[in-house]
């Protein structure tokens, strides 16, 4: 497995990571927990080490199959996880919450479901307007002090949060939604500024919630609870507008003898030496599918043909449904 630093100091990992959010949470039915914690290690025996998971995924219950999978692997794994969503104990939600004593609470309570003695990378995972970015990161500073964290990471932070959090405490990542055909970092200057003070960028959804796969037809039902049924890129007009994206991928793919999926992931690493997506998956051999893009080398020509195919194509409808959107820092 091709090895890619998180910025500038930021840990060493595996160039795709593992999202683990669509084993508990946002595609229906939570996976049965053998098969999660298999498929976890079926990653890890695969050169996977960068693993993604957050106390909002379940709630709680995600943090805990993670730690339980990665127990037997964790001097050659690094961990991420997440605080920032307002969480009852009985699972319940009150919005966003960075309080320094929550993001204190949080963190020990995440060490504990993990079953580690220090997080790997914590990340902010979504910006509270009311509690300043300096008094986050100032929080997560001294978490590191004390040696129950290693890494300050943001999520969906707007450049301008970033630097603030990075001058009171380097940011070694910053997680958003990146793919084909969600460019919004590369224009509102996350990517640039990640960039310029040499953090580390961890794209979600690098595969379009499973739209880029090739797998998705206008005819495809999803079960409920999935959030795609409310996603306005997947409502049925949208959606078929949108499948001239697949079909762009599938050309590339043919001529490369590699997936839709494949192309897709493989764009992503072109971008930057820094840029580690992590797309998630329930199966063995979607895993194995994805983790081959990093033998895909796209030429200069292959980079042309995709971002010029994709530039004249309208990508139709918000990439989540505007409550979600709404929580997301501009």
């Amino acid at each position: 497995m091709e090895m890619r630093k998180l910025g500038r100091v930021g840990p060493q990992v595996s160039a795709l990571g593992y999202g683990a959010m669509g084993l508990s949470s946002a595609y229906g039915p939570a996976a049965g927990r053998p098969d999660a914690i298999a498929i976890i290690r079926a990653a890890v025996e695969r050169g996977v080490t960068l693993f993604d998971t957050a106390e909002a995924y379940g709630p709680f219950t995600n943090e805990e199959l993670v730690g339980e999978a990665l127990s037997p692997f964790r001097e050659r794994v690094v961990i991420a996880t997440k605080f920032g969503f307002g969480i009852n104990p009985d699972g319940t939600r009150y919005g966003l919450d960075s309080r320094p004593e929550h993001i204190r609470r949080v963190a020990d309570d995440a060490l504990r479901r993990l079953k580690i003695e220090t997080i790997d990378l914590l990340y902010q995972h979504r910006v509270d307007p009311n509690v300043p970015i300096e008094d986050v990161a100032g929080t997560v500073k001294d978490l590191i002090r004390q040696g129950k964290v290693r890494h300050l990471g943001l999520s969906e932070a707007s450049a301008l949060t970033i630097r603030r959090a990075h001058a009171v405490q380097p940011v070694a990542a910053v997680q958003s939604e990146y793919s084909l055909w969600t460019r919004d970092p590369e224009r509102n200057g996350v990517l640039a500024t990640c960039e310029e003070l040499e953090i580390g960028f961890v794209p979600f959804s690098p595969l379009g919630a499973g739209f880029l796969t090739g797998k998705i037809d206008t005819s495809t039902t999803f079960s409920p609870g999935d959030f795609r049924n409310i996603s306005p890129r997947f409502a049925g007009d949208a959606r078929a507008e949108n499948m001239a994206i697949v079909e762009l991928l599938k050309t590339v793919a043919k001529e490369k003898g590699a997936t839709p999926a494949q192309i897709a992931l493989a764009w992503l690493l072109a971008q930057k030496p820094w840029i580690v997506p992590i797309p998630g998956t329930t199966k063995v051999h979607r895993l194995e599918e994805n983790l081959g893009a990093v033998n895909i080398k796209l030429t200069a020509d292959d980079l042309r043909e995709i971002t010029e195919g994709v530039s004249t194509i309208p990508v139709l409808g918000a990439r989540l449904p505007e409550a979600v959107l709404k929580l997301t820092n501009g």
